[in-house]
């Protein structure tokens, strides 16, 4: 009778669906930065933060009640909870503030700190492994985030509250991720968005007044652009985020983050006709550079029951597969 196929090539082959997800979560939060720099002119941090999670939890709800998949388990709360506060909630609102008190270069430069912070948090409180290709592969992405960083920032000022903010934005960012990957084990991807969603939109209620002000007298564009904020790289990109997360540990999906920078740069040279230096494609490179060592895994040899050698990799996006070389199982064990 031949063995159960537990074959590298089978379970590879099953990663791609979260892959891709994860890449959608990317280009969609680059294609935020855009945006951010339109809405930004006419809505203050608070308030554009407030529409944009309005704008999401509304997109997200609608979606919920077609799918019918009602409230999530309460053993899910917990996460959601702190998710929402600290990642929909805080993050949205001091990242808004901080990009105003400092320069792009440093806020992107500060903020990318966050996927280190992830892949720390995610092993002292998850039990998450630090496999070196991963702290490799992002060692070189944040050099590359850096380099992005000072390409960027030019003469640009950075005051101490600025710098403040973007780190505070990158704990929140951090703290979040953690906390949504447990709520992932008990709830769907779409139902720790929502509901996370909209926890982000009750703590930022404080300011609706700024809200109703400032969109009695901002430009339709940047209204539309508040909108777009909270349909695509809120409500749909956090939801094939959380998606992914499901699907592989969070040091891994932090790094993946990463990519980022180097997209929010192609973007801004087609959209904005903003050329980019050399220096800011060379950071570019290494932060995909970086991205690509951190999601790969080494090739294993595992043995079959019958004494063969097999040779692949195990999933490049789960959290389960073999981590070592095992030798061939010796006749009659």
């Amino acid at each position: 009778m031949s063995p159960v196929d537990t074959s590298p090539t089978s379970s590879h082959r099953a990663h791609w669906p979260a892959l891709g997800a994860a890449g959608v979560t990317v280009v969609l939060w680059a294609s935020a930065f855009v945006s951010i720099r339109s809405a930004g002119e006419a809505y203050s941090p608070g308030a554009l933060a407030l529409g944009r999670l309005l704008a999401g939890s509304l997109a997200l709800g609608c979606v919920l009640l077609v799918r019918r998949e009602g409230l999530p388990p309460r053993a899910a709360w917990p996460g959601i909870a702190v998710s929402g506060l600290l990642w929909f909630g805080v993050y949205m609102v001091v990242l808004n503030w901080g990009e105003q008190e400092v320069d792009a270069g440093t806020a992107a430069m500060v903020v990318n700190i966050g996927p280190v912070l992830i892949a720390l948090l995610g092993a002292r409180l998850l039990g998450e492994a630090l496999p070196p290709r991963l702290l490799a592969g992002m060692a070189v992405s944040f050099a590359g985030a850096v380099t992005v960083g000072l390409s960027m920032s030019g003469e640009g000022s950075a005051s101490t509250l600025g710098v403040l903010l973007c780190l505070l934005a990158a704990v929140g960012y951090a703290g979040g991720v953690v906390a949504q990957k447990p709520a992932l084990a008990h709830a769907s991807a779409l139902q720790v968005t929502t509901f996370g969603c909209l926890v982000g939109a009750v703590a930022c209620l404080p300011f609706i007044g700024q809200l109703v002000d400032q969109a009695s007298r901002a430009p339709a564009s940047a209204t539309l652009n508040m909108v777009y904020l909270g349909v695509f790289p809120t409500a749909l990109a956090f939801t094939t985020w959380a998606y992914a997360l499901a699907r592989t540990t969070a040091g891994r999906m932090g790094a993946t983050t990463y990519a980022v920078p180097a997209l929010v740069v192609l973007m801004s040279w087609l959209a904005l006709d903003e050329i980019p230096g050399w220096l800011t494609m060379a950071g570019g490179a290494l932060c995909l550079a970086g991205v690509a060592v951190s999601r790969s895994r080494a090739r294993v040899v595992t043995a079959a029951p019958s004494g063969e050698v097999v040779c692949g990799r195990p999933d490049a996006i789960g959290t389960k597969g073999p981590t070592r070389e095992q030798p061939p199982s010796k006749p009659g064990s």
